[in-house]
């Protein structure tokens, strides 16, 4: 019993002692710094779909021969099999499914996911796609190589517009800034959404063909990844 008294009363002493010790940071300023920066994606990520279809005289054209014809396309347009993936299979039927006279016959879908280092590799393999066979061409996600070094950089710079503006707003009060408390980062940093500006593929073909692809502000036409990051700081003052 005296025992468990002896630990209680050490306990209580121990809080006390804690309590009692002095705050190392009784004066501090809390800001936020933030940086951008805009760079140009050098990897665009495709999805292309492609299905069975009719031609005439020739009947139906099986996904064997589109499957190979488009990656020999892509192939000619210097694209190595390091790059094409296949993202998904599909099988569907043309005819209504209360028609029970006519006879059903399924097409196979599939689609690529193709990744590319700038839109004129884009043009090089749009201006060769089979018209038929293509069901839809879409930009899924932009990125960059070096992506993360680049959210590196722009953090440090957040850390630096912090530090500025703790400067300037503890001098506006006749304090002097010391040393770094804490820092925390906002989680601000938003995925970054492909932006592309296309028309229908039948017309991007046809503007390839003609030359007029870029001039006349049609085609692909990407805008830069913006990155944004905000560090909050909190500063001690002498």
């Amino acid at each position: 019993m005296n025992r468990f008294i002896t630990i209680v009363v050490l306990c209580f002493l121990t809080t006390g002692i804690f309590a009692q010790a002095p705050n190392p940071f009784p004066k501090t300023i809390n800001v936020t710094g933030s940086a951008e920066l805009e760079i140009i994606p050098d990897e665009i990520y495709v999805v292309v779909t492609l299905k069975e279809y009719e031609k005439k005289g020739s009947g139906k054209i099986e996904l064997e021969k589109v499957k190979n014809d488009f990656l020999s396309t892509c192939h000619n347009a210097g694209m190595p099999d390091s790059v094409i993936s296949i993202a998904s299979y599909e099988g569907s039927s043309p005819r209504s499914w209360w028609n029970k006279k006519a006879k059903d016959e399924l097409y196979a879908t599939i689609a690529y996911q193709l990744k590319f280092t700038s839109s004129k590799k884009i043009d090089e393999l749009v201006r060769q796609l089979d018209d038929n066979a293509t069901q839809n061409f879409e930009v899924v996600r932009v990125s960059h190589s070096k992506i993360q070094e680049y959210r590196k950089q722009v953090k440090i710079q957040a850390i630096k517009a912090a530090k500025a503006k703790a400067e300037y707003l503890a001098e506006a009060v006749g304090e002097q800034l010391s040393v770094a408390v804490t820092i925390t980062e906002n989680q601000n940093d938003a995925p970054v959404v492909p932006l592309y500006n296309t028309n229908q593929l039948a017309w991007a073909n046809k503007a390839s063909v003609n030359g007029d692809w870029n001039e006349k502000g049609g085609g692909v036409d990407f805008k830069k990844i913006s990155l944004r990051m905000e560090m909050n700081v909190v500063f001690a003052l002498k």
